[in-house]
């Protein structure tokens, strides 16, 4: 595959930032598969965001010929006190991820899935931890607790504070040449970026991809000026807040449910979760969406692109509930295959229901 294409997959949205596209062409010029990853923390339900979101970029990896490594973060969940702090639970909702993104076509046979409690284990990892931390100035490290899902006001203990080292650690042990994680991530991999070759390891190349809004309103509404970036930092979807989110094992009817309470302003796009959703999935899976509605309010209407589904939306031309309908429709349709995944493989549905019983602290 030539490098226009590798850059063209990679780059491919959901991708939302490069750091930097130089430096990932010199990447791809000189390796031909050079190792990718994600990592997450495993601490409750999949929704749209970590699961559909996250495959697509998985699937694009591969495709460009990327070795790809899904890191499931035991340890940074038990770190962050993510259900309850129990490292067995914990454990379980690792492999929920693991089977929820096998069931949205991750193939298996083609990415390797790490668990922190198999890195750990080696003591050089945690001397790359100690190296990086000296390096770091508490206000620095402060500085990126974004990545942990804490203000910088937030941290009150030692723990608080290994967790940005520890992560930039896990770049390297794993030999990672692409960080490849949710924008959200960002201000980690940039200390990777600024360290790597003071430790004497190297630069990573940096993609970062969208995070999909929670469907609530936000908290202040509309959003003052100066405030869009921290705004839509908080209204990413998170799975401590189910009614906000759509998971992947949702019913039609419960996805219904949960797209007829969703915020949708009419006429506006911005910090619009519904658009957000028809934008980085209904449009990412097809060419086209038909909305249908009754004759009354101008029958059936079909959208070649997005482009032209936001423009007649900001014009007034279609109603709020009329797309919410066709959006819930279209989402029950692309997960139909992740509900009868979990329901003919008993180990998956096992996992299901231990993570389905287990309560989400955060």
């Amino acid at each position: 595959m030539d490098i226009e294409t590798k850059m063209e997959l990679i780059c491919k949205p959901p991708t939302e930032e490069v750091l930097t596209p130089e430096d990932l062409r010199r990447l791809l010029e000189t390796e031909e598969h050079p190792i990718a990853y994600n990592g997450w923390e495993p601490s409750g339900l999949v929704h749209l965001g970590t699961g559909v979101i996250c495959a697509y970029k998985m699937k694009d990896f591969i495709q460009a010929g990327i070795r790809y490594k899904a890191y499931l973060s035991t340890w940074h969940a038990w770190l962050n006190n993510k259900l309850g702090g129990d490292l067995k639970l914990i454990k379980r909702a690792a492999d929920l991820f693991k089977h929820s993104w096998i069931a949205l076509g991750v193939p298996k046979d083609k990415i390797e899935f790490v668990y922190s409690d198999e890195l750990y284990d080696d003591l050089d990892y945690w001397a790359t931890v100690i190296k990086i931390a000296k390096r770091l100035t508490l206000a620095r490290v402060r500085r990126t607790l974004e990545i942990a899902g804490r203000k910088d006001t937030d941290a009150r203990y030692v723990s608080d504070f290994l967790y940005t080292p520890m992560q930039v650690a896990d770049i390297f042990h794993l030999q990672v040449k692409i960080c490849q994680l949710g924008i959200d991530q960002r201000k980690a991999n940039v200390v990777a970026i600024e360290e790597g070759k003071n430790l004497g390891f190297w630069k990573p190349a940096c993609v970062h991809h969208h995070l999909l809004q929670g469907l609530e309103k936000p908290k202040v509404w509309p959003i003052p000026s100066g405030q869009e970036k921290d705004a839509l930092s908080s209204a990413k979807m998170s799975k401590s807040i189910p009614e906000t989110c759509i998971f992947l094992y949702d019913t039609p009817e419960e996805i219904r449910q949960k797209m007829g309470r969703a915020f949708c302003p009419e006429k506006t796009i911005e910090f619009n979760p519904v658009l957000d959703i028809a934008r980085h999935i209904i449009f990412r899976e097809k060419e086209t969406m038909r909305i249908e509605r009754p004759a009354k309010f101008g029958g059936p209407v079909e959208f070649q692109s997005y482009n032209e589904l936001e423009t007649s939306y900001l014009q007034g031309k279609l109603h709020p509930q009329d797309l919410k309908n066709t959006m819930a429709e279209e989402l029950a349709q692309i997960l139909e295959p992740v509900r009868r995944y979990f329901e003919n493989n008993k180990e998956a549905k096992e996992c299901l229901t231990t993570v389905k019983q287990a309560k989400i602290t955060r």
